[in-house]
């Protein structure tokens, strides 16, 4: 006996779920419901089956084949237009005229008794047995009437309920003899129910309707997709869940990774290779899909999450349903009702009301809360360029298919046969992505200089220094070995400008990727010398005079400096105590815990050893944190201050570049020793270009980040260090007694939170707040827009109010003779703030 199942509808109702993906696909329990339906027949031995298609059927055709992993065979009949329930079964009769066949639908679950239906058929000699049901709600159905025999008496299909007669409704199962086929007429729309079956039931045909005991379900509305999915899990129907019973009702694939110290409370399913961390909830009614991720902290509750989801720490998820690989991510809220549909992200701390439909492609800001359906438009998609060039978390925001892509669009901003350096740091991940990169590069007529695993200052240096057209590196972010950034470089190894910024990401938005032709495939080579030029160069450009008798400690952090530092230590001379030395490619970066454990430990060394000094540089090489003689962690303002006096002193005149948000106290020291400064916007493309101008000495971000414009305008921690040694050799001052003489910093800087739309209108306020505060005939109140807007006033104290470019928030420093002065400064302009944000 054959089967035929009707597949080609399109699920209006279940969108955005079947925006772009046939109805029979919806996963219920991990599971396509036509795979459930499809396992049905095969329980009941019917293994020849004809599926009807109209509705993106090459998905359907392309998910199931030919139906040998079900061990069924399958074969697929395609309507060109709609034909109705019966003109679609009809289309497939020439394989169905040798015996009697099952009509069944392919997106409603159930696990009716199909063998008794059939025996119930037979004894009766029916020319066609319906399947019905009983249901409480029977408006959405077709009503039908049966003798105590089971005779149909009478139909009607989706009645109001004035015209509710029975609650026995039509499940769209039947099973029919071949004959039936002839009452229905070739290539037209025809409906079993409203045409067929009415029609020979007044010729006296003998139609019958089986009442089945089993369960019955037609997935047609959110729902009703909810729903089944409770009774999945609830055993009210018999599915074959998978995996194995952890504890009862929790239902856990084999492949998947569960900690043990996460919190599951059934009934729930947890599919194939899915993760979920340690401190994450799972409550009753939650499907979790096959390679999905939660993180800690993580709530989901009658959560429906289908494959390749990303959940991150502290996303909240409550009677939602969530589509394939999608990312919802830190802290973000889901709540009743809401649907997601596939290859969203949801950024952090978004909250997305009950009842809201989010289609597939879509972004949400990171803070706003979406109160009406996004159909159309993206909620703020957020620029491809952050402040650490391109990031995100590994293989959910960062995939190879990215880097493929992203590599693509960066050829085609380059001409034909230009050169790029390419680098990474030590971690497993960098360094599977970066073969990505190296190979669309090439494939787009690039020639690559791979330095392999180098300190971002030397392929900086690299970059400009081999004519090339530019630099691309990527590295694990500072604070989290989830995630990665790929940091793209211009021809003088500094970070891209906006304006190239912007061109990449036109290029990469609309996929107009260059390729080259087979004869114009580029070559990838690998410098030789690579880390020897770069020692040279740097001994040659900064003075290391007077340094033999000093000793120092010097902390590698596991990362890439690791391999420059000893070639360079050799030439100088120094006397050096050296720790992590080595490259840590399980742990590329730290957590805050983790570094201030190791720079306690720096102090100790320093301190116990007598040395000079301490220096610890991050994974890259690119950043330096200093820690004196004593053994004192000077912070990072301090160490801008401190490094900032020995060049001023040293040099006695030219200019330094620093950010707006450093503390006017260096302006005193740069007066003290009759440098001038010059003030740059807080992007390190500004500092960079600042950097590389005439008479210029000094620069620093305040970040650990320095500047040794001799050598190079880019941040450059063992340039840093270098300059350091032979500074420190030359004053015979320690760092303790040039920190003292530096006056106290009174700098305060807060955080306020303000959604992407409100930015606008926050400057706006802010900038008028300014205005009318600036009376006339004041001459000593300033406003400066450099970078945000910075009020200035007579007595030297001033607040930057300065949004945050990858985040909802906005930034605010103030600085004042007291401390006390500088609170009520920057309480006062986060007011202003909060009022505008609402």
């Amino acid at each position: 006996m054959k089967a035929v199942v009707m597949a080609g509808g399109e699920g209006t109702r279940l969108r955005p779920m079947t925006a772009n993906q046939p109805k029979p696909l919806l996963p219920v329990a991990n599971r396509p419901i036509m795979e459930h339906v499809l396992r049905l027949l095969k329980r009941h031995g019917v293994t020849e089956t004809v599926v009807t298609l109209q509705f993106l059927a090459a998905l359907v055709r392309n998910y199931f084949g030919d139906g040998d992993e079900l061990g069924m065979s399958l074969q697929y009949a395609t309507e060109d237009i709609p034909l109705g329930t019966a003109g679609s079964v009809k289309n497939a009769a020439d394989r169905l005229r040798d015996d009697r066949f099952l009509v069944i639908s392919g997106d409603a679950l159930t696990d009716i008794d199909l063998s008794d239906m059939i025996r119930f058929h037979r004894e009766n000699g029916a020319l066609v047995t319906i399947g019905l049901k009983r249901v409480p709600n029977p408006l959405e159905f077709g009503i039908i009437i049966v003798d105590d025999e089971g005779r149909v008496q009478r139909f009607l299909e989706k009645p109001t309920w004035g015209q509710v007669f029975s609650d026995t409704v039509n499940t769209g199962i039947y099973v029919m003899e071949p004959e039936v086929l002839d009452a229905v007429a070739p290539g037209e729309p025809v409906d079993w129910s409203s045409d067929v079956f009415p029609a020979l039931l007044e010729r006296g045909a003998a139609i019958y309707g089986y009442v089945a005991d089993g369960y019955w379900e037609d997935v047609g509305t959110h729902d009703s997709y909810l729903k089944a999915q409770a009774d999945a899990l609830s055993g009210k129907v018999e599915l074959d869940l998978g995996g194995f019973e952890l504890s009862p009702g929790v239902w856990v694939a084999d492949s998947a990774s569960v900690d043990p110290d996460a919190v599951l409370k059934g009934p729930l399913l947890i599919g194939e290779y899915a993760k979920v961390e340690a401190g994450a909830e799972l409550r009753e009614y939650t499907v979790l899909g096959n390679n999905a991720v939660v993180r800690e902290g993580a709530f989901l509750h009658r959560a429906v999450v289908h494959d390749n989801v990303y959940l991150g720490p502290g996303a909240h998820l409550r009677g939602c349903v969530i589509g394939k690989s999608t990312d919802v991510m830190a802290g973000a809220r889901i709540e009743e009702n809401a649907v997601i549909g596939d290859e969203c992200v949801i950024e952090a701390e978004a909250y997305v009301s009950s009842g809201v439909r989010v289609y597939p492609f879509k972004t949400i800001e990171a803070g706003a809360v979406v109160n009406t359906s996004v159909i159309w438009e993206s909620r703020g998609q957020r620029n491809l360029f952050g402040p650490r060039g391109v990031s995100g978390l590994v293989n959910v925001e960062i995939t190879a298919e990215l880097c493929v892509r992203l590599a693509s669009a960066y050829a085609t901003t380059l001409r034909k046969g230009e050169y790029v350096v390419a680098s990474r740091d030590c971690s497993l991940a960098a360094r599977a992505l970066k073969r990505a990169v190296i190979g669309a590069l090439t494939a787009g007529a690039i020639n690559v200089l791979d330095l392999e695993a180098a300190p971002l200052p030397v392929t900086r240096f690299h970059t400009a220094r081999e004519s090339a057209a530019g630099g691309i590196a990527l590295r694990t972010t500072p604070g989290d070995p989830q995630s990665v950034d790929i940091v793209i470089m211009d021809d003088r190894g500094a970070d891209l400008p906006p304006a190239a910024q912007r061109k990449l990401e036109r290029v990469f938005s609309r996929q107009e990727f260059r390729r080259a032709f087979p004869g114009e495939i580029a070559e990838l080579a690998y410098p030789a010398r690579a880390f020897e030029d770069y020692t040279h160069e740097l001994l040659r450009n900064v003075g290391v005079s007077g340094v033999r008798d000093m000793k120092v400690v010097v902390d590698c952090a596991g990362g890439t400096s690791s391999l420059v530092l000893p070639t360079l230590l050799g030439r100088v001379g120094v006397e050096v105590l050296t720790v992590n030395a080595r490259l840590d490619d399980v742990s590329p970066t730290e957590t805050l815990a983790e570094r201030r454990r190791d720079l306690q430990r720096l102090s100790e060394l320093v301190s116990s050893s007598r040395a000079a000094f301490g220096v610890r540089f991050d994974p890259v090489g690119e950043r330096i944190a200093l820690v004196d003689e004593k053994g004192q962690l000077i912070s990072e303002e301090r160490a801008l201050l401190v490094v900032l006096d020995l060049v001023a002193a040293e040099r006695r005149g030219g200019q330094v570049a620093l950010p707006v948000t450093t503390t006017r106290v260096a302006e005193q020291v740069c007066r003290f020793h009759g440098v001038q400064v010059q003030w740059t916007s807080t992007a390190q493309d500004a500092l960079t270009s600042a950097a590389a101008g005439p008479d210029m000495i000094f620069a620093a971000d305040g970040r650990g980040g320095f500047v040794v414009p001799e050598f190079s305008p880019a941040i450059d921690g063992l340039a840093a260090f270098i300059r350091l040694l032979g500074l420190v050799a030359r004053t015979r001052l320690s760092l303790s007694q040039i920190d003292a003489r530096i006056p106290e910093v009174k700098l305060l800087k807060r955080t306020v939170p303000t959604p992407w739309a409100a930015k606008g209108a926050v400057m706006r306020s802010v900038i008028e707040a300014a205005e009318a505060e600036a009376q006339p005939g004041d001459q000593g109140l300033r406003v400066d827009t450099t970078d945000g807007v910075r009020v200035t006033r007579g007595d030297g104290s001033w607040v930057l109010v300065l949004p945050a470019a990858a985040e909802p928030v906005t930034d605010l420093w103030a600085e004042a003779g007291d401390v006390d002065g500088a609170q009520a400064l920057i309480e006062r302009w986060a007011r202003i703030v909060e009022q505008a944000a609402g």
